[in-house]
This record gives C-alpha cells, structure tokens and sequence, in this order.
C-alpha cells in the first residue's frame, strides 16, 4: 500500500507482516443500507464468503434493512443484521423480524446489542432478553454475536468501570454454553493494542471464553474518525489519535490501523490461545476504501469454516 511522505514527496511501500496476513484471514465489515447503496457490487470488493453486518440505526424500516440484506447476500456474502433491543417493540415483532430476514435473504446469523437509543421503544432494553426470547432458537439460527466493550460503556456504566458490562458477559458465556448458536463477541472499534489485550486477558482469566472479533476503524481522515469517536464513546483510545493529530507530517494524511493490528497480530502469534480471533471493520472511510486496505494487507480469504 502506498502512503504519501510529506518530506520526500516519495510514496512509501508498506509491506504488511507474514503474522498481519494471518491475522486479517475471515475479517467482516460493517454497512448501513446507505452505504451499501453506494457500492454497485460488493464482489469487485470484498473476497466471496465475507461476512457483512448491517448496521440498524434508529429509523431504518425495517423493509430497507431486508432488501439490503437480500441484496448482498445474493452477491455471495453472509449477512449478519444488527436487531437492536430497544427499538423493537415486543416479541412478536422480534419474530417476524426474524421471519423476513429467514424468507428474504436466509439469514441464520445475527448481532443482538441494546442499540443506542437511551429509552426503549417496547419491550426490550438489553440484549439478553432477546436471548431470553428464544426466538432465534426457534427459527435454528446458526451463529449469534453480541457486543463488547473493551474500553466500558458508559450507559451501561454510568460510573466507567466495567461492573455491570462484565456482568453481562459473563450471563452471556452461560447462555452460550446451553444453547447450540456458535456465539462471540463482537467488539467496538478501538485503537490502542496494549488495553486491548489486557482486557481479552482479563476477560479469559474470569470464565469469558468467548471468541472475540475485534473492531477496528478502517481508513478514513483523523477529523472523521475523532468525530465518530466521540459519538460512540471511544473516549480512552482518543489519545491515540490527539497525539496524531499532534504530528503536521501525519495531520494530512489518512489513518490506517496498521499500528494497532499489527501489534495484535505479533501477539496472536506469539500467544495461538489469545482469545481475540478475527477482525470486524467499520468502514468510517468507505466501504471500498476500507475493503482494498484490508485486501492488500493480507485480507483474501473467506470466513473459515470453523466461523462460518
């Protein structure tokens, strides 16, 4: 990948690591409807087997979510729909969620998480009264992530530790371990490897064997990804981009999350048990931006079968 040196005017080549490759293998991105709108096929960009999350935010019809999965699925990914607790009303509508997504696109695969709506809409306020429901498990699904926080949430603690997140993911390792859903944990975007990896540590050291699929913010300008940062409450991972925004050799240039994934890929590699297993991006630069970084960073393959 080229990277434009503001002092030699030269393009420098970045070579990613033998570990690097390995690491990125079954990577997964996340789209919204509006995004993917953008994209007029995802096979010129992401490898066939892909898994792609649709993102649902508040106010997305639900029939846009469907088509859009429909869509990509009929391109030859996997898609996985965010169901967002608090912005569905009850049960039944859980199911028939569920029953469109099955009809439409043969969706099997879901992330649950409470959603970023402070009140909730009907019924559901977190994600483990939708596994509470069991409705995914009537409808056979295959494989269902839930949310982590590495760096704590603060609607969920409200005080910044990580008591009541912890909490959750311990009755989600129980749940896991009664019901026949592959599960894992599917991260927030982070960019800093070190409390990273203390955290999948501590979570492991504490009974939390499931799989963790790190999330990482693709390519995009500082300004955009301090922007979405602040939004989504990625406070302590800041200082990471401050001391960017710091350098003027590097104040113009995109963000790349080399840094950061090669040092848990050196880890990974170091450490084969290291319980973070694979890399989801948010493309906050672009679905295609995002999807050639990753590619010519080792990112070629499908999902493993063991994941899929």
């Amino acid at each position: 990948m080229a990277l434009f040196n503001l002092k030699s005017a030269e393009p420098e080549i970045h070579t990613p690591s033998p570990e690097m490759e390995a690491f990125l293998q079954g990577f997964s991105i996340e789209v919204m409807p509006r995004t993917a709108e953008k994209v007029d096929d995802f096979r010129a960009y992401l490898p066939t087997g892909t898994r792609v999350y649709i993102a649902h935010i508040e106010g997305t019809p639900i029939e846009d979510m469907v088509a859009t999965a429909k869509r990509i699925a009929n391109e030859g990914y996997p898609v996985m729909p965010h169901f967002p607790a608090r912005i569905i009303k009850d049960t039944a509508t859980l199911r028939e969620w569920i029953k469109m997504y099955q009809g439409e696109a043969g969706v099997d695969q879901a992330l649950l998480l409470a959603g970023g709506v402070t009140n909730p809409h009907g019924d559901f306020s977190d994600s483990m009264q939708l596994l509470e429901s069991g409705a995914f498990g009537d409808a056979g699904f295959k494989r269902l992530h839930v949310a982590g926080h590495p760096e704590g949430n603060k609607d969920i603690d409200p005080d910044g530790a990580m008591t009541n997140v912890d909490a959750a993911l311990r009755w989600k390792q129980a749940f896991s371990e009664t019901n026949d859903a592959d599960m894992a944990i599917a991260t927030q975007f982070c960019f800093e490897a070190a409390p990273v990896i203390a955290w999948a540590d501590s979570l492991k050291a504490n009974g939390i064997t499931l799989p963790i699929h790190i999330g990482v913010a693709g390519p995009a300008k500082l300004q955009t990804l301090i922007k979405f940062s602040i939004a989504c409450g990625v406070g302590a991972s800041l200082r990471v981009l401050q001391r960017r925004a710091k350098d003027l050799t590097k104040l113009l240039l995109p963000f790349t999350p080399d840094e950061f994934l090669e040092d848990l890929a050196q880890h990974k590699a170091a450490n084969p048990e290291f319980n973070i297993t694979n890399v989801h991006f948010f493309p906050l630069g672009g679905i295609k931006t995002n999807a050639n970084w990753a590619i010519e960073n080792g990112g070629t393959s499908a999902i493993p079968a063991s994941q899929s």
